[in-house]
């Protein structure tokens, strides 16, 4: 049996033996120390608790947890995104460039920050109806970013990349004259994807980026986010309440719950050996495919119903 890190504040999120040997020779791609949110409101409210986590190059690390945990603020706050009242009140991220460079995130403003954003970290945001603007089309969007971050491509150039990047999410380039209104869910949510990979990030941010969208649609999105992680190589911050789906995609999983991470493990761990009541039960709601007619959840025996355990 896996053996199991005792759950003292001082130790930080509970993880495994098996955790570590997964780390053993990963290269850092991002790393947060000590990150603290607040929302600058009265009362104010802690969103993000003292969180330390580091993605490494090339895996999908799933951000798993209840609406109102801090997931999307922990997101924002590690791609500099927060506007008030969000305020970064403490700790250090880092990006670890390719090119051997540690950058401060913290420490970047005006044109370097931008830059970083695009070009270094990139980001799908939930809700893609709401991050395409409908009264451009799909070609000016895509170009838009190409023309700001790669001011020295011409504008065959940028054609020719758009319909690149359509193709490359699984989109007919013919698309890029269409506007937002006049695609699918599935389709704005893969021309989303194709903008996120415009200037071939390191990372990529993902804040729920298949919510809305019906089971056999998130299926191809999912595939498809997998398939390019392989072909490309960058990282993945993957954001959900959804469990059971990060426990197929994802190669790490952080469970949090009221702003701070309680689990940090391999998804293999999570789904055989969870260790805090929490993450057992997110669990133990999943639906079930088995047992007696009307046992629609898994019984998650051992989670007691309202305990919330040492971290809560």
């Amino acid at each position: 049996m896996t053996a199991i890190t005792a759950p003292d504040a001082t130790t930080g999120p509970l993880t495994s033996d098996a955790h570590g040997a997964y780390l053993v020779g990963k290269e850092p791609v991002l790393t947060a120390r000590g990150v603290s949110i607040d929302y600058e409101v009265e009362p104010v409210v802690h969103a993000v608790k003292d969180v330390s986590l580091t993605l490494h190059r090339g895996e999908i690390l799933g951000l798993a947890g209840e609406s109102g945990c801090g997931k999307t603020t922990l997101a924002y706050g590690l791609n500099r995104l927060l506007k008030p009242p969000a305020l970064l009140t403490s700790g250090a991220v880092t990006f670890h460039d390719q090119g051997g460079e540690d950058i401060d995130v913290v420490a970047l403003s005006g044109d370097a920050l931008r830059a970083f954003r695009w070009d270094k970290v990139s980001m799908v945001f939930q809700g893609a109806m709401n991050s395409l603007n409908p009264v451009i089309s799909v070609r000016d969007q895509i170009g838009d970013v190409l023309k700001t971050h790669r001011p020295g491509m011409s504008r065959a150039q940028r054609a020719v990349r758009s319909a690149e990047l359509l193709e490359l999410v699984g989109v007919d380039p013919v698309r890029l004259d269409s506007y937002a209104h006049e695609l699918s869910g599935g389709m704005r949510q893969r021309v989303m994807i194709a903008m996120a990979l415009a200037l071939n990030p390191q990372v990529m941010i993902m804040d729920e980026p298949t919510t809305a969208l019906d089971v056999v649609v998130q299926r191809g999105i999912l595939r498809e986010i997998m398939r390019l992680r392989e072909q490309l190589e960058f990282a993945v911050v993957f954001i959900t309440h959804d469990l059971p789906l990060l426990l197929e995609i994802s190669d790490r999983i952080a469970v949090m719950l009221r702003g701070e991470i309680v689990e940090l493990d391999t998804a293999e761990s999570i789904f055989q050996s969870a260790q805090h009541p929490y993450t057992r039960r997110l669990l133990g709601s999943f639906p079930s495919l088995t047992g007696d007619r009307g046992s629609f959840v898994r019984t998650g025996e051992g989670t007691g119903e309202h305990q919330e355990g040492p971290h809560a």
